[in-house]
């Protein structure tokens, strides 16, 4: 039998007909299920769930206590923080079987999701943008957004490298430190 090009670690549960990418990592206690699909160089912390269908990109980092459910995907460098939450039903009921009503929540290229946050199902997360610990996402978030508070609210715009930007009268910002340029437009924020 031909050795895995990931790592697991013994204690963790990794289903037949999980796909999972080469140079992974899978800490104590996780369990990957049948469909879920982890990019290459990802790295799964301790206690995390994956379940059937969930896509992660290339180099995802999911920190411990982590379950993402059905229905959500996440593009290539997301950052998932400790204890974050995704849902996956909107009315959910004990007596009420919904796995047929999944709403789908997509994560872009980029993102990160601080500790504790909850993204409540069928809102998307734009790429880069940055939810503060403990935020309750209940609607989409738009790319380099910075959102805190319950339920979030965004209260400025964030660099690819994680700093907050701050614009001048023309609408320009400079991160500090990548020296990349952003313009800010017509509500938008853009990568110059």
């Amino acid at each position: 039998m031909e050795a895995p090009d990931f790592f697991a670690h013994p204690t963790a549960v990794i289903d037949d007909g999980a796909r999972i990418g080469a140079g992974s990592k899978i800490w104590h206690f996780t369990h990957v299920m049948a469909g879920a699909e982890l990019g290459p160089q990802c790295n799964l912390g301790q206690n995390v769930v994956i379940s059937p269908g969930v896509r992660l990109g290339r180099n995802v980092k999911v920190q411990n206590n982590v379950s993402i459910y059905t229905g959500v995907t996440c593009d290539d460098d997301v950052f998932l923080g400790p204890s974050c939450v995704f849902t996956n039903v909107i009315n959910p009921r004990s007596a009420v079987n919904r796995r047929d009503q999944y709403a789908t929540t997509h994560v872009g290229r980029g993102a990160s999701i601080g500790a504790n946050a909850t993204i409540v199902c069928g809102h998307d997360i734009g790429a880069f943008a940055f939810i503060g610990a403990g935020a309750v996402v209940t609607k989409d978030v738009p790319p380099y957004a910075l959102v805190v508070g319950n339920p979030s609210r965004q209260i400025g715009w964030m660099s690819e490298f994680g700093h907050r930007l701050e614009f001048d009268a023309h609408g320009t910002a400079t991160c500090p430190e990548s020296g990349a340029h952003y313009e800010l437009r017509d509500g938008s924020v853009f990568k110059r």
